[in-house]
């Protein structure tokens, strides 16, 4: 194995890769059965109910240099997980070639790669034994990797007695303790504790600033934002683009807004609605300079939400809120008329309150907004639409690509 590699070179190559896998005949029914036994339907024969294969990955050419970090991005089924799968030699091609240099270590499914018989400690030895490693190496790094893990009472436990935080736990410090010339990480760090994900994220900096080319799935958008060097958007099997995060993350996000957006002229809307009754939030609007509505602004736009409502009987002291939220779930702010210091002394009938922002911070993206009308006095909610509504942020408003928002400020040399 070469632990020097020539950096002119992909570490990963991908060359019209394309997975498909056969589909098996589904068994007959009961009912299908027990009707063609007495003769009251014809049951299709062997070939009858085939199914046609499924193609999950479809000629696919990529090549990852030695240090990057890339993430993959997409939607549930779109070949993500498959293409890891690929490149870690777990499957194989239908067609195309694969090649990877230099060592792999590889977090895919929560559990692969462990015996649940044996202890943590004996799961150790064998995974780093699979990856090359001779026993000196491992007894040298072993305190290291249980301090890592934070299992030092549970290491000489049965693995199969572990939850599954604990699993990521142990899973993750072996991978990362193997020296790896290319870490691969699907997704498994949604399972655990916040500060030890944390942890993890902490360490694959380091291993990004040593060199260690990186290769990771994630449906946090703020994890990709902060990890990636680039982005691949795989979309039906299909990579549909590679570019910078946040230009990939722009076009992800645009390109799901415009799916839901879609989706709800079809569907009545549905949303988490919740609260006593007395006030009502009959509807909320996002406005533009001309107070005409819209759902698409651009950095630095004036922007207000107005919030109708009807109060079926006199409510005395009620509070107005929202909550923005980018749509990978990070709040953005949780405004609300009395932090304002608007003190609303009593609502009858139907009016409206009106949330004005002069200038829009946000830098593009979607974002959904959750609205409610309640007497924090009393904790009684009248009226919550949970994230119930959403608008975009559109690229053209500023040059700033990386964050949340764009914050007033100017540079100067001194």
């Amino acid at each position: 194995m070469d632990d020097h590699l020539p950096l002119a070179e992909p570490i990963i190559r991908l060359d019209n890769v394309s997975k498909q896998f056969e589909a098996a005949s589904p068994a007959l029914t009961l009912l299908e059965t027990v009707a063609a036994r007495l003769g009251i339907s014809k049951v299709p024969g062997p070939g009858g109910r085939s199914r046609q294969p499924l193609q999950v990955v479809k000629n696919v050419n990529l090549q990852v240099m030695p240090g990057e970090c890339l993430g993959i991005l997409g939607q549930n089924g779109s070949g993500k997980s498959t293409l890891l799968k690929l490149i870690t030699r777990i499957l194989r091609p239908t067609t195309g070639r694969i090649t990877v240099r230099g060592r792999v270590s590889a977090l895919l499914e929560l559990g692969a790669g462990f015996h649940v018989d044996l202890t943590g400690r004996e799961n150790i030895f064998l995974n780093a034994s699979l990856l090359g490693l001779d026993r000196r190496y491992i007894e040298e790094h072993f305190d290291s990797v249980v301090a890592f893990s934070e299992l030092h009472d549970f290491i000489d436990m049965p693995v199969k007695y572990y939850s599954s935080g604990m699993y990521m736990r142990l899973a993750f410090s072996i991978a990362v303790h193997v020296q790896p010339q290319v870490l691969i990480v699907d997704e498994i760090l949604a399972v655990g504790d916040q500060s030890f994900q944390e942890k993890c994220i902490n360490h694959i900096y380091e291993m990004k600033r040593s060199g260690v080319t990186i290769i990771l799935v994630s449906h946090s958008l703020d994890i990709m934002r902060k990890l990636c060097t680039r982005l691949v958007w795989m979309e039906k099997g299909i990579m549909r683009a590679s570019d910078l995060p946040e230009v990939i993350i722009q076009e992800y996000l645009a390109s799901l807004h415009s799916r839901d957006k879609r989706f709800a002229e079809q569907t009545d809307d549905h949303f988490l609605r919740s609260g006593t009754g007395e006030v009502e939030i009959t509807g909320v609007r996002f406005l533009d300079a001309r107070n005409q509505r819209q759902d698409s602004f651009l950095t630095g736009d004036p922007l207000t939400i107005e919030i109708s409502y009807l109060a079926h009987q006199p409510v005395r002291e009620p509070e107005f809120g929202l909550a923005i939220y980018r749509q990978d779930g990070v709040q953005v702010n949780g405004p609300n008329t009395q932090f304002a210091g608007l003190f609303i002394e009593h609502i009858t009938g139907s009016g409206r309150i009106l949330y004005q922002i002069k200038q829009l911070p946000l830098l593009p993206g979607n974002y959904v907004v959750s609205v409610a009308v309640h007497n924090s006095r009393y904790e009684r909610t009248y009226d919550l639409h949970e994230k119930a509504y959403s608008f975009r942020v559109g690229s053209g408003g500023t040059r700033e690509l990386f964050g949340l928002v764009e914050i007033p400020a100017t540079w100067s040399q001194g």
